[in-house]
C-alpha cells in the first residue's frame, strides 16, 4: 500500500522522531510511506496535488490538528495519532477543537499512546469513542561508542572532573510547552551549595522569541548550561553518561526522553502531569515533582531512589 504521512518534522524534536520510526516501521511491513512535514504545506489542495501525484492509497497523520486538518475532504481513508500539544494545548482554541472534531469524524482510526490521552479525547470528542485505541509509543537507543563525555562537558562550560560531577540533562526544543525554565533557578541554587551539581539544556531552538529569553536566563544563572541539538546517537551516549534525565514541561503525550533514558537504565525526574505520570511511577521508576522547590529532586534526593 502507498501511504502518506503527515507529521511535524523539524529535526532533533520528539515528533519527527516518533514519525521516523513508524515510518520505517511501515516500510518494514511492505508498505511505501511517503513522509512529509506537514509545516510544508499551507492548504488540503496541496495535499490533493500531493496525493495524485503519488498515487497514495491511505494516510496517516501525527498530531490532530496540525497534520489532521490537511488531510479534511480527500477520498483517501486515513487514521491520526495524537501527538500531545493537540490534547493538551490546542483543545483549548475553539476554532482548533472544531476542526480537530471533524478530523476525528473522518478518520478511520485514532491512536493515543496513553489510557490518559484516550480519555481527555473521548471527553472532548464523544462522538470519536469507539474509534480511539491506547497504543504505547516504542523507542530505540543507540548510543554512539565513539562519543567522549569529558568532551562534552567542556563544550558545556564544564570544566571538572567528570567523576566529581553530577550533571542532569533536559533535553527539549525551546519552545514554552517544554517550559525549560522551570528549574534553572533551583538549579543554580543548588549548584551553589553544590558545585558538582549542573543542569544543561540539550535541544533545538524552536521558538526564536523564546529561545532568545532561554538563552539571556541562563546566560544569568550558575550551573545552568544550555547545548544545541545533538546526533541522536551523541544524545543517547550523553544520557548514559549523565547523572539523570529531567523533564519540566507544562504538557507532554509521551516523552520520548524519558522513555529513551529509561531504556538506557538512567533515572528520570519529571515533572507531574498527565503525559509524564502516566510513564514514570514515583519512588519505583522514577521521581515526579509538582514544582521546583518541594520535590527530592532539590534536597536529599535518595540515591537508591535515582537507581530504581
Amino acid at each position: 500500500m502507498r501511504l502518506l504521512f503527515l507529521a511535524g518534522l523539524r529535526p532533533h524534536t520528539g515528533n519527527a522522531v516518533t514519525a521516523e520510526r513508524i515510518r520505517d516501521h511501515l516500510e518494514a511491513a511492505g508498505h511505501v510511506c511517503i513522509l512529509q512535514d506537514a509545516f510544508d504545506f499551507e492548504s488540503s489542495s496541496e495535499i490533493a496535488n500531493l496525493i495524485s501525484a503519488e498515487n497514495v492509497e491511505a494516510a496517516l497523520a501525527l498530531h490532530l490538528y496540525r497534520a489532521g486538518r490537511l488531510l479534511l475532504g480527500h477520498r483517501i481513508p486515513f487514521g491520526i495519532i495524537f501527538g500531545g500539544t493537540d490534547l493538551n494545548e490546542d483543545v483549548n482554541q475553539r476554532e482548533k477543537h472544531t476542526v480537530m472534531g471533524k478530523v476525528l469524524e473522518e478518520a478511520r482510526f485514532a491512536v493515543a499512546f496513553t489510557e490518559s490521552m484516550k480519555e481527555m479525547a473521548q471527553m472532548q470528542w464523544p462522538h470519536a469513542k469507539t474509534k480511539i485505541y491506547v497504543q504505547s509509543q516504542g523507542i530505540t537507543t543507540i548510543p554512539n561508542a565513539a562519543f567522549d563525555w569529558n568532551t562534552f562537558l567542556q563544550h558545556s562550560g564544564i570544566h571538572r572532573s567528570a567523576d566529581t560531577l553530577r550533571v542532569f540533562l533536559l533535553i527539549c526544543g525551546l519552545r514554552q510547552v517544554k517550559d525549560p525554565l522551570y528549574l534553572v533557578d533551583a538549579f543554580s541554587e543548588w549548584h551553589q551549595e553544590e558545585p558538582s551539581v549542573y543542569l544543561v539544556i540539550v535541544g533545538p531552538e524552536v521558538d526564536p522569541v523564546f529561545t532568545r529569553e532561554v538563552k539571556a536566563k541562563v546566560g544569568r544563572s550558575a550551573g545552568v548550561r544550555l547545548r544545541a541539538e545533538m546526533p541522536r546517537g551523541d544524545l543517547h551516549a550523553a544520557v548514559k553518561s549523565c547523572f539523570a534525565v529531567v523533564n519540566s514541561s507544562v504538557s507532554e503525550g509521551m516523552s520520548a526522553a524519558i522513555l529513551e533514558a529509561m531504556d538506557l537504565e538512567v533515572p528520570v525526574l519529571a515533572r507531574n502531569i498527565p503525559g509524564n505520570a502516566a510513564v514514570v511511577r514515583h519512588g519505583a521508576t522514577g521521581l515526579l515533582f509538582s514544582d521546583p522547590q518541594g520535590s527530592y529532586l532539590m534536597v536529599g534526593t535518595p540515591a537508591a531512589m535515582l537507581q530504581a
